[in-house]
């Protein structure tokens, strides 16, 4: 399956960003900027690791999901909101709109961790499931949202969504700043695109010279091939990996003709890869990291990146991972 990317200017820039900086700063966590000197030196350069596995609801997303609900009018607060998500941008709109006096339906699919369930109906979130092989999540929502009248809240699709989610990278460049240095290059991990997308719109206005790259895992790097064809490529379906959280079914068109316009290109590594990244984060930067949020420090590790003589940051997006399956996935 593939899909045209219809030209659009970007939707968001640094002026977007900044704005939801200004009202975020004050509410999210400002998450640490990790560096291991000892490591560095075994690495023959200089990797940052920023954790926002330390963030509140254990990840990145209730950026983008609190500035889209801050945004909306008291009225559309009170019809509630809805989303989709395989867990951390569902805890995000599940937090947010319970700060600000809405209530969210999140639909999911049925195969989700069970902790990450659980997690979202403690903040007080109703959950729909659908399955990834035969249902269209995006029909779900739809529906739903016609029935309801909730306001939809996607995870990457929206303009104010990029935008908070971008105050991540606006931060990373500030810690930077701080150091003295400059970046060569900035990993996120990829499933919708959102954090590729907003990180490489602050990276072009901040720091045009560092390259930013997506990261996904095996069998679902449809950014990667989607940037090598010019359209957007969908992932086969019945396929699987331990990276939950980014397992999408292809690039949306609100993100993707940014990432297509700015992106340096898109990296891929194994589930075995990632599974050893998780276990090098845990040992040299005491973090406990979901597989989905170890993707770049994976491509680092596996050399799908050369780290040479370079300065190199990758994002850690969450952390939302129960004991007994970080053990089983990081145990030798």
């Amino acid at each position: 399956m593939t899909n045209p990317v219809a030209p659009s200017p970007h939707v968001i820039d640094l002026a977007d960003v900044q704005k939801a900086n200004g009202i975020l700063r004050s509410l999210v966590t400002h998450t640490p900027l990790l560096e291991n000197k000892i490591l560095n030196e075994r690495l023959g350069g200089r990797l940052l690791v920023k954790a926002e596995c330390l963030q509140q609801t254990g990840a990145f997303k209730i950026r983008g999901a609190y500035w889209r609900i801050y945004n909306m009018s008291v009225e559309e607060r009170k019809r509630g909101v809805i989303s989709y998500s395989s867990g951390n941008h569902a805890l995000g709109v599940a937090r947010a709109a319970k700060l600000l006096g809405s209530h969210a339906l999140i639909v999911m699919p049925e195969d989700a961790p069970c902790a990450k369930m659980q997690a979202v109906r403690d903040l007080g979130a109703e959950i729909v499931t659908y399955n990834r092989d035969r249902d269209h999540y995006d029909e779900v929502v739809a529906h739903l949202e016609q029935q309801t009248g909730r306001l939809h809240v996607p995870p990457s699709a929206h303009p104010q969504v990029l935008a908070g989610s971008g105050t991540v990278a606006l931060e990373l460049f500030e810690q930077v700043k701080e150091r003295g240095v400059q970046l060569d290059a900035i990993l996120t991990p990829c499933g919708g695109g959102g954090l590729a997308a907003s990180t490489a719109i602050v990276a072009k206005a901040l720091s045009p010279d560092s390259d930013v790259y997506a990261v996904e895992p095996e069998l679902f790097d449809d950014t990667r091939r989607s940037l090598g064809a010019g359209v957007r490529l969908a992932n086969p379906k019945g396929r699987r990996t331990i990276c939950d959280a980014i397992m999408t079914p292809m690039p949306n068109a609100v993100t993707f003709p940014i990432n297509l316009d700015l992106l340096s290109g898109g990296l891929v590594v194994s589930d075995d890869e990632v599974r050893a990244a998780m276990r090098f984060a845990f040992e040299h930067y005491k973090i406990i990291t979901e597989p989905g949020a170890a993707v770049g420090i994976a491509a680092v590790l596996s050399g799908r990146i050369d780290i040479k003589d370079k300065m190199i940051a990758t994002v850690v997006t969450g952390g939302n991972i129960d004991v007994e399956r970080f053990l089983g996935l990081v145990a030798v």
